[in-house]
C-alpha cells in the first residue's frame, strides 16, 4: 500500500475524532448551559445539520476501516488481525449510536423532555459520547498499526 494513502487515511480519520472531541468539549457544555426552551430551540434549528455533519464523517470512517480490512483479506497480510479490531471498534460505535443517541437525538428535535429529563438525558449523551470518542481511538489506533503494517517497505507484509 502506498504510504501517501495510507497518510491520507489516517489524516482523514483523525478529522473525524477531532470533530468528535469538539462536539464534546463544545458543543456539550453550551447545550448544557441553555434553558430547556433555548436548547430545544437551538436544536430545532441546528440538530438536523448537526446530524447530518457526523453522519457523514461516522460513515466515511467506518468504511476507511471496513475497506481496510477487505483489502488485508484481499492480499492476505499479517495486517488483517489489526484491520478487523479497527473495524469492530468502529462498528461499535455505530451501534452506541443506534442503541442510545438515535433516539434521544430525536426525542431532542421533538423537544418532548421535561426539563429534568433534559438534563439527565443530555449528562447520559455527554458519557456515552466520551465512550464513543474512546472507541473511536481504539479504531484508529488498530487503524495505524494495521497502515504501518502495510506501508512498511522491505518487509514481506503479505
Amino acid at each position: 500500500m502506498n504510504r501517501f494513502l495510507g497518510y491520507l487515511l489516517i489524516t482523514v480519520y483523525s478529522i473525524f475524532i477531532g470533530s468528535q472531541i469538539t462536539e464534546g468539549l463544545l458543543f456539550v457544555p453550551y447545550w448544557k448551559s441553555l434553558s430547556p426552551e433555548e436548547f430545544y430551540d437551538y436544536y430545532s434549528q441546528f440538530g438536523l445539520l448537526i446530524g447530518r455533519f457526523y453522519t457523514v464523517l461516522t460513515i466515511i470512517a467506518a468504511c476507511i476501516s471496513i475497506a481496510t480490512s477487505l483489502y488485508c483479506m484481499y492480499v492476505k497480510s499479517k495486517a488483517l488481525r489489526d484491520s478487523l479490531v479497527s473495524s469492530v471498534f468502529i462498528l461499535l460505535c455505530i451501534a452506541v449510536f443506534y442503541l442510545y443517541f438515535k433516539d434521544t437525538n430525536q426525542q431532542f428535535f421533538t423537544a418532548n423532555l421535561n426539563p429534568v429529563q433534559l438534563k439527565l438525558a443530555l449528562e447520559t449523551w455527554e458519557y456515552l459520547h466520551w465512550f464513543r470518542v474512546f472507541l473511536e481511538f481504539l479504531a484508529l489506533f488498530f487503524l495505524i498499526r494495521t497502515l504501518n503494517t502495510l506501508t512498511k517497505k522491505g518487509f514481506n507484509n503479505r
